[in-house]
């Protein structure tokens, strides 16, 4: 099974060096030197990892054959894709592979169905998986332990408890502003009632 673990960036320096955009849970298995990976476009590739390092928050990489900042740049968007069997599980028990979550049945713990999960975005503050409802209409939902509850690989389905208005209308809206605003104008009708 192929799966995509980065997308090149920007070239870095002049000797080859490109910044990635990580994609997978595990960048030091996955994108570690040697590691010969296929590329999308496929003519680009494949594309063997010679040096990696980290600068300034950022992987950056240099594959062999790329010597040069014009090289490097050429690589630019380019999809890095390994490839996994497909029944390597990851190390922690509580992770999963995006292979293992795409197409999943996402139902609320009262067991309403949601939809089905279509792709699962990588943000830095958490994971989301994008579901397509019924209707064709999509919800993003955090793929936090809080709402996402269960995952349970042999029914093939995600069990969700979610917060007031996460895959409904019923969101509960309260601001301190709009609380702070309401005081003060109750405040300056009494005041302006003991106005002589």
């Amino acid at each position: 099974m192929q799966l995509v673990v980065a997308r090149i960036g920007r070239a870095h320096g002049i000797k080859g060096e490109v910044t990635v955009e990580v994609r997978t849970d595990e960048p030091e298995a996955r994108l570690a030197p040697g590691a010969v990976l296929a590329t999308d476009p496929a003519s680009t590739g494949p594309l063997t990892i010679e040096t990696g390092r980290v600068h300034s928050g950022r992987l950056l990489l240099r594959f062999e054959g790329v010597r040069d900042r014009t090289a490097a740049e050429a690589l630019r968007n380019t999809l890095l894709i390994a490839e996994v069997d497909p029944a390597e599980l990851p190390e922690e028990e509580d992770e999963y592979y995006d292979h293992q979550l795409m197409d999943l049945d996402v139902v609320t713990k009262d067991g309403a169905e949601v939809g089905r999960i279509t792709e699962i975005s990588h943000l830095p503050s958490q994971d989301l998986f994008i579901v397509e409802r019924p209707d064709g209409s999509e919800v993003m939902i955090p793929f936090v332990e809080s709402i996402v509850t269960e995952i349970d690989l042999e029914e093939q389905r995600a069990v969700i408890d979610p917060p007031p208005g996460l895959i409904d209308d019923q969101a509960e809206i309260a601001s301190s502003r709009d609380a702070a605003e309401d005081e003060d104008e109750g405040a300056g009708a009494g005041a302006d009632g003991d106005r002589p």
